[in-house]
């Protein structure tokens, strides 16, 4: 096998690829990444077994055949060549690398192709294609509700279902509760929910650009995301998600709305003194004014006053500060808007006028 490409071009598919191999086991295949050289085609492939990637990219073909090359030390390679056409041959069991016009030296071992483990095929999938826009904004509007919990792996990624002309993307980790529901202008066939893998959510949104269409496939306990010239794919989360129309309430009576801009820098300097553990805050609210404090018992206290509109009683909660960062951090326009009905039961954020997402979370108790 010999090829000749730039060593952007290829550097740019290796750094993807090594996101979908396992560094766990330098000696594993799944640590490599397998090359095929064809039809002045570089098709590149990895996968760790839950996993997979596969790019195409137009190269110059001298000799065609394929081998595999550890991933990690292929792409660092890479990136300490000059920017300029790169040759690449194998011989034996080496895979010799020179920039044309620089006398620079690298050969890597290389493992037989027959070890190198099958991909997954798109073939009889559902499928449907949407804005890679809309896909992102509902993965930003989630990702941070996703559990960590690996004993509570059904809520380890974003479940998502279809409506009619809509898909709803829901994250929850039992004390926060992320939701969004986005029309959809193209056809969406009918398909089972499924929760997608944070992991897959997050190779998404890196080999994406955020412009044009990505193409999805659904497949029995499979996600296929095709971006142009990429393809990927996941093993979905096995389990039943939670039932996340119980946790929304159906109606709240009292609301405050608020600057987002106010609110997080309140927020940055109120939590400079909360518990480690906890991450507790305290909000107060009283006639257009909202109270922000926090206390270490160690080190000692914080409080901030801020601007609202709030006209109902006089009320006190405590929550986690980072489930009101993360919210905040991705809202769209200026203002914010907390509805509750009473201060122990579930309080809803949502961007002040409402758009199509919103955020629940779970008070704290107050000692």
């Amino acid at each position: 096998m010999k090829f000749v490409c730039h060593k952007n071009a290829l550097q740019k598919e290796i750094a993807l690829a090594l996101d979908f191999t396992s560094q766990r086991n330098t000696l594993s295949v799944v640590s490599y990444v397998l090359l095929e050289a064809k039809n002045n085609k570089l098709t590149i492939k990895a996968t760790d077994q839950k996993v997979g990637f596969t790019s195409t990219i137009d190269v110059e073909v001298h000799q065609e055949g394929s081998t595999t090359v550890y991933c990690e030390k292929f792409f660092s390679i890479l990136r300490s060549l000059p920017d300029e056409n790169v040759v690449f041959e194998e011989k034996g069991q080496r895979l010799f690398i020179q920039p044309e016009t620089k006398t620079i030296d690298f050969d890597l071992r290389t493992i037989e192709v027959d070890k190198f483990p099958s991909l997954e095929e798109a073939s009889q999938v559902v499928e449907f294609s949407l804005a890679q826009k809309d896909l992102f904004e509902m993965i930003d509007q989630t990702i941070f509700s996703i559990s960590d919990d690996e004993t509570r792996h059904f809520m380890n990624g974003a479940y998502i279902e279809q409506q009619p002309n809509a898909l709803v993307m829901v994250a929850t980790d039992g004390r926060r509760l992320s939701y969004i529901k986005r029309n959809i202008e193209q056809d969406i066939p009918s398909f089972v929910p499924i929760t997608i893998p944070t992991r897959f959510l997050h190779l998404m949104k890196k080999s994406g650009t955020g412009e044009g269409e990505v193409v999805l496939g659904i497949k029995e306990n499979l996600l296929f995301a095709s971006f142009g010239h990429q393809t990927m794919y996941t093993t979905l989360i096995h389990g039943t998600f939670p039932n996340y129309k119980r946790v929304i309430p159906e109606k709240q009576t009292l609301s405050c709305v608020a600057s987002i801009d106010d609110m997080n820098e309140a927020l940055k300097r109120v939590s400079l003194l909360v518990e480690n553990k906890a991450k507790r805050i305290f909000v107060e609210l009283n006639q257009n004014q909202m109270i922000i404090s926090s206390e270490e018992s160690e080190f000692g206290q914080a409080k901030e006053v801020i601007a609202c509109t709030y006209d109902g009683p006089a009320t006190s909660f405590a929550m986690n500060y980072l489930y009101m960062v993360s919210p905040l951090r991705v809202m769209e326009g200026k203002m914010f808007s907390l509805c509750f009905t009473e201060p122990n039961k579930a309080i809803t954020v949502r961007p002040d006028p409402e758009k199509d997402y919103f955020h629940i979370i779970m008070p704290m108790q107050i000692d």
